[in-house]
This record gives C-alpha cells, sequence and structure tokens, in this order.
C-alpha cells in the first residue's frame, strides 16, 4: 500500500533557525532505478547497445564504428555517470551558475565531478535523503504568504506533500475565517476548488464553531511555522497511468497530510501544543547527538516523551499496510487510511486481474458511495439486495464497545442506540432492504449512511446475501492475499470440530464443485447435514472477511430457437394469406373515392378499377405488400367496409417485422427490455400453450432476462418469491440460458 511513500518529515522554522524535528524512518532512501550504464565508446563493448544503434540505423554497418564512437563522444546525455549516493544533494543548490524556473535548481543538473569516496559516512542526524536537515526545513516551510494552502514540490525523483501552517505577523496562533468565494450573481460559490483546503477552508473543520464565535488565539514563544510533509519515491513515468499520478497526490494530501496537519494546527491554536511538542523533540535530540546516541536512539527516546513522533510512526506503518492508523494526539483520539486499492493508480489498469472478476459492477458506485469512497476503493454496488458482513467483531475494535460509551447529547445517544440495533440486526442472511424493513428505517437516508461509515472505517463489508440453509454457490478467488499455509493455521486455530474439513480440502471441493452440473452450492458440496449448519455458517463468515470466497449467482439470457422462429413465421405466412383471401369478388363491392382525381366521379372508373383488382386476384391467389401498399396509398377504403377491417387486421399484425432477423437458425435476445417488434413476436410466442398465470409472470420478468441482473435483483426489482422465479424457469426452459457468474 502506498508503495511511493518514504517517509514523513515535521519541519519548523523560527526565530531560533530551521529545524527537522523528527522523522520517519529513521533512515529513508528512495528505491533504485533501474537505469543501465553507458557502455565506454572508447571499447568495442558500445557496438553492443543495441537501443541506440536501433535509433541512428544510419551507423549499424562495422565499418562505421568510427564514426559511431565520435557521436557518442559528442551526446553529453549519453555518457551517464552514476552519482554517489553519500553526497550531501543540498550542495547541488550552493552552485549559483545552475538555476531553474522560479530560481529553484534541480538536482538533476547537479555538479556529477564530486567524489565516490565513502570513507566519511554522513551525519544520520543531519543528512535526510541526500540533503541537509537545516536546508530540507527551509525548503519545506515556505514565506507566510504560500501557507495555508496545499504545498507539492517535485525535485529530482522525490515529491513532498502538505499543507504548511504559521503563525500571525504578532506570532499569535489563530484560526483563519472560512473563505466564502462569491459567484456573479452574489450567491455563495462554496463548490468551487478553492486551492487552500480540499474542502475550501483554511481553518480545520472541527474548529469552524470556535472561528465564528470569535477564534482563540494563543501566543508563540518561538514556533512560526510548521510543516508535516510527506515524501514520495515519485513514480516512473513509464510505469504511470496518464494522468492518475495527480490522482495519486491528491488522494495522500486530503486524506493523510492536510487531516493531520487540520489537527495539529486546532491543538496549536488551543493549547500551544505542537511548539511544547517541538520544545521537547529538539531539546531531547541535542542532548542525544551531545551524549553520542544514534538516531534510532533518539527515536525510541521520543516515543516516550511525545505524542506526535509515535502518531507519526503508526500513520506511516499502517500505510504501508494498508491499515487504518488509530493514533492520539494531545488526548484526541484520530483515524486515518488511504483507500485499500489506491496504488492501481500508478499501474496499468489492464493488469488489475481480479477487479473485473469479483467486482462486476452494474451501475457506478459513485451513486450510493460518494465522491470520497469512488477512487481507490473499488466497492461493489450498495444496492438493496447485497447484504453487509461485519469486521473486528471478535476483538478489541468491537462496535458495540465503541459506541455504547456515554455520550454528550441526547442527539448522539439516540445515534448510538440507532447504530447498536442496526448492529444487532446486520445478518448476512438477510438483505439490506429486508433489514431496513425489520428496523422500520429508511433504506437511503438511514440505512445507507451508517452502512457507508461502517464501510469506510473498515468495520465492515458490502457482500451477497448467504442463503440460510447455505445453498448459495460460491468459488474462489484467483488469489489469495495471505499465503495458504498461515490461513491453514488461523483455521486450525479457530475450527477444530472433527466433522470441519482442513481448510485446503475445502477450497479444493469448492473449485472442483463448480465443474458439475449438479450439487454445486455449498451446503450440498461440504456441509451435508443440516445439523451443521450452524457450524458451518461461521465458516463462511470467517473465509467472507478474509476473501477466500466469491458469490455466484444465477444469470438468464432467452433463447429463440428455430423450431418458435419457423412457428412464428409460420403464423405470420397464414395469417397474411388471410387477409389477402378476404380482398376478392366474394366480397362486397367497397364505395371507392378519390382524393385526388376527379374522373372518380365518374361511373364508368370505379368499375374499371374493380375488374382490375379481380384480374389481379385471380391470377395470383396473394397480392404482394409493395401492389398492396400502391393501392392502397391511390384508393380510400369506407371505414365500414369489410376489406377495410381485413387489411387493417393484416397490417397491424404484420407491423414492424424486421426482414435482418427474418432467419431461422437459433439467437439470443441480447436486451429484452427494449425488443424490437420482431422479437416481442418471439417473446410472446413462447407463451403459447402456457398457464396464463405463469405467462403473465414471464411477460412481467422477461426484461431483466439479459444475462446482466443477478438472480437477487431479479427478485427484488420484480418484487417476486424465489419460488415463483423457478417456476418461470422450468415452464420455459426451453427458451432459457442460465449460468452462473461472480456478482
Amino acid at each position: 500500500m502506498a508503495e511511493t511513500l518514504l517517509a514523513i518529515l515535521l519541519a519548523t522554522t523560527s526565530a531560533k533557525g530551521s529545524n527537522l524535528v523528527f522523522r520517519w524512518p529513521e533512515f529513508p532512501s528512495p528505491s533504485p532505478r533501474l537505469s543501465r550504464a553507458r557502455p565506454d565508446p572508447s571499447t568495442s563493448l558500445s557496438q553492443f547497445d543495441n537501443p541506440w544503434r536501433a535509433s541512428h540505423t544510419y551507423e549499424s554497418h562495422g565499418q562505421e564504428d568510427k564514426p559511431l564512437r565520435e557521436e557518442y563522444a559528442r551526446d553529453p546525455e549519453y555518457a551517464w555517470p552514476r552519482p554517489n549516493p553519500l553526497r550531501d544533494r543540498s550542495l547541488s543548490f550552493a552552485n549559483p551558475s545552475r538555476h531553474t524556473r522560479g530560481g529553484l535548481v534541480s538536482p538533476s543538473s547537479r555538479d556529477r565531478s564530486y567524489s565516490f569516496d565513502r570513507s566519511a559516512p554522513p551525519d544520520e542526524y543531519e543528512i535526510v535523503l541526500g540533503y541537509s536537515a537545516e536546508f530540507l526545513a527551509n525548503l519545506l516551510c515556505p514565506h507566510m504568504s504560500m501557507c495555508h494552502q496545499k504545498f507539492e514540490l517535485v525535485v529530482d525523483d522525490l515529491a513532498f506533500i502538505g499543507h504548511p501552517v504559521c503563525a500571525e505577523a504578532d506570532g499569535g496562533w489563530r484560526f483563519k475565517p472560512e473563505k466564502i468565494k462569491v459567484g456573479s450573481r452574489g450567491r455563495d460559490d462554496r463548490g468551487a476548488n478553492d486551492s487552500a483546503s480540499p474542502y475550501g477552508l483554511d481553518n480545520p473543520p472541527s474548529a469552524n464553531a470556535e472561528a465564528a464565535s470569535g477564534p482563540p488565539s494563543s501566543k508563540s514563544a518561538w514556533l512560526t511555522t510548521f510543516h508535516l510533509t510527506l515524501v514520495l519515491d515519485l513514480p516512473d513515468p513509464s510505469s504511470s497511468a496518464s494522468g492518475n499520478i495527480a490522482k495519486y497526490f491528491n488522494t495522500l494530501y486530503e486524506q493523510i497530510a492536510y487531516t493531520l496537519t487540520a489537527v495539529l494546527y486546532q491543538e496549536q491554536v488551543l493549547s500551544n501544543f505542537v511548539e511544547k511538542e517541538c520544545d521537547m523533540l529538539l531539546a531531547l535530540k541535542d542532548q542525544c547527538m551531545a551524549e553520542g546516541e544514534s538516531f534510532p536512539q533518539y527515536a525510541a527516546r521520543a516515543f516516550e516523551i511525545s505524542s506526535i513522533a509515535p502518531a507519526m510512526k503508526t500513520v506511516f506503518e499502517a500505510i504501508k499496510s494498508s491499515s487504518m492508523a488509530y493514533v492520539t494526539i494531545n488526548d484526541l483520539p484520530l483515524e486515518l487510511q488511504l483507500p485499500p486499492y489506491l496504488d492501481t493508480l500508478l499501474h496499468s489498469q489492464d493488469n488489475d486481474e481480479d477487479a473485473d472478476l469479483v467486482y462486476s459492477l452494474d451501475e457506478d458506485p459513485t451513486e450510493h458511495w460518494g465522491e470520497h469512497q469512488n477512487l481507490g476503493w473499488r466497492l461493489p454496488v450498495l444496492a438493496p439486495w447485497k447484504t453487509l458482513l461485519l469486521l473486528d467483531i471478535d476483538n478489541e475494535k468491537d462496535l458495540h464497545m465503541i459506541m455504547g460509551g456515554p455520550q454528550e447529547s441526547a442527539e448522539d445517544r439516540n445515534l448510538a442506540e440507532g447504530l447498536v440495533r442496526f448492529l444487532e440486526t446486520a445478518s448476512i442472511t438477510l438483505s439490506l432492504s429486508e433489514m431496513a424493513n425489520l428496523l422500520d428505517w429508511d433504506l437511503h437516508s438511514q440505512v445507507y449512511p451508517i452502512i457507508r461509515w461502517l464501510v469506510l472505517h473498515r468495520r465492515a463489508k458490502v457482500v451477497d446475501v448467504v442463503h440460510p440453509g447455505l445453498k448459495t454457490a460460491f468459488t474462489i478467488p484467483p488469489k489469495f492475499g495471505t499465503p495458504l499455509a498461515q490461513l491453514t493455521k488461523e483455521f486450525n486455530a479457530a475450527f477444530t470440530h472433527p466433522a470441519i474439513p482442513r481448510l485446503p480440502e475445502i477450497l479444493s471441493i469448492i473449485s472442483g464443485s463448480m465443474s458439475k452440473q449438479t450439487d454445486s452450492h455449498f451446503f450440498a458440496s461440504i456441509v451435508k447435514s443440516k445439523e451443521y449448519i450452524p457450524m458451518f455458517h461461521d465458516v463462511v463468515l470467517w473465509m467472507l472477511k478474509r476473501d477466500l470466497l466469491v458469490t455466484l449467482h444465477l444469470r438468464i439470457r432467452i433463447v429463440v430457437t428455430s423450431e418458435l422462429k419457423r412457428r412464428v413465421q409460420e403464423q405470420r405466412e397464414l395469417k397474411k394469406a388471410q387477409a389477402m383471401s378476404g380482398i376478392g369478388g366474394s366480397r362486397p363491392r367497397p364505395d371507392i373515392k378519390s382524393s385526388r382525381n376527379p374522373s372518380f366521379l365518374l361511373g364508368s372508373h370505379p368499375q374499371m378499377v374493380g375488374q382490375r383488382f379481380r384480374s389481379n386476384d385471380s391470377e395470383k391467389s396473394e397480392i404482394s405488400e409493395l401492389n398492396f401498399d400502391i393501392v392502397s396509398t391511390t384508393l380510400h377504403i369506407d371505414e365500414g367496409s369489410a376489406s377495410d377491417s381485413s387489411n387493417s387486421e393484416f397490417d397491424e399484425g404484420d407491423s414492424g417485422w424486421d426482414t435482418t432477423e427474418d432467419h431461422t437458425y437459433p439467437s439470443i435476445i441480447d436486451d429484452p427490455g427494449k425488443a424490437t417488434p420482431m422479437q416481442r413476436r418471439w417473446l410472446t410466442a413462447m407463451s403459447d400453450g402456457k398457464d396464463p398465470v405463469i405467462a403473465k409472470r414471464f411477460e412481467l420478468i422477461n426484461q431483466y432476462f439479459d444475462g446482466k441482473r443477478s438472480d437477487d435483483e431479479i427478485l427484488y426489482t420484480a418484487e417476486i418469491s424465489r419460488k415463483q422465479l423457478r417456476q418461470v424457469l422450468h415452464h420455459y426452459d426451453e427458451y432459457l440460458l442460465t449460468f452462473l457468474h461472480p456478482s
């Protein structure tokens, strides 16, 4: 997790100077770059530099070796000397002849003639990531005008991200008033992108009430600026997805750097907390240096007297292990984390092997999860037919203990009691909509907010409903997050009943049961006895918490058989023939009028047209559609005539007949909800001879048989029972294709 995070630094500036107060880990270092040394042009080995030769095709012949070597000598970028990792990198900024935009010198242009002498190791207190500590503190604590906003600095292969804050000009620390941007019409523009903070505020959110009622102020004795900085190893651009690096940096800033700084700033304003902590850490640092103690010894002693130092260590280790960071700053508890799949932003999405398999989404998760739980979370759809799996219930993070304590207000007590009620009701055998009905809560305004909170704090996760009798089909994920040997050891410690197979055997049975046509659900393949259901229910919970099971759902598609198509075609031809035969001379001749040709008012012309009609009808049993359309556009037949009735009946039945679908080989209706007229004919013909009740139900729910909707979604959306769905599947078995697929 956060594979690029190298260190967390706390830098300060004051009248005493600039100081790097604390860092973690003790000796951060960037990851080695995959760089190849350039071959020496004076040797024949340079001829094996194939990538360079391929880009200079005119030098591909052996007789042109001399021009090739001359080209090497002329190209300063080709000869690449390896830098000395022990050199003070900040020295490269001291050369006034080298500078870049904004007056800042990049180490990419640093002096490359430095020594490779490794006999004198750098001071472990004063050299950090190749820079002197004082120089780094100066760099990270900018001028007052650049404080109270996002800080992002990229130097060579390092990126520094944070939110520096400073005291006022009089030396006092106080909350900044909330910035309100006024639009062109005088309206508040709070949704605009404010560079001061991700939420459009200069002051921490928890301090808004204080700022509104006259913000308190603490007078600092010496501290003027502090900056908690995240140091990142800048990813190789060739391995990063375009545009994702900015989102990656912004997530680190919002979730870690800004949140931690907001809490520290609040405590500094209220009680001068940060200055007191820095005083203790700097005094301890001077003492350790005077006594000749190493930096790890200084860090160990710092953890005993400070709350900022252990918080920095906890946050760093939690980020690297992809877990929650539970820290306490000045007796203020705080939870910090990064999205579990944040690192995927730095890699091609094609490399994410199991994302589509486990999380095949039919809709955008941002619809219910919100913006902050969208990026890097890879959450399934928050849908009424899903359920909630509670986590960490069997350890020190018991939710009942966390929320069951004393509350400050009646509103807080009501919220806590409601959460406890929800936790007592939640079960993986109940869908979210069923939980809402049992609690008499609104699904969207009451249930979903609790679920979002639980998932955000990693107390629960959204999964598929498990059958109470464990008649649920599972498969195993393509890979495990924990080695199987470790999982087996934990499983053996948790389940000792002799009727429970070992974990590898369970996984093998589940994997092999999918190849069978019957008995593929968990009960039939593993449990096999109703008395063991409660015990194996705990087994399923244990495996779901560790992502060892993937639920399979029934999905349905409609197949139009050749026999059905021929039957529909024959019915059409028969209806067409019956309609055409009704135009013959046996029926009374209709009154014919013309709207265009006045000569039709003459008595002889109607007879001639009628004779022409009868002549065609005697020569051919059917009138072609083309001829019939031409005649119908020329003549107006009275509404009361018999031939008008037969013709309109045929036109209505024949409308929408798509000749592109007029074939006899089997096909699948891709989207029954948007069926064409021809496909609707086929769907109607499938119900010929069926029970009217079953046929009516099929007509109502066949729109969901598109192969994308799971059986749980169909049951909830169509408001039918599982038994009624099975009846439809049984009676229409010859026209349905059913299969199991991960949800």
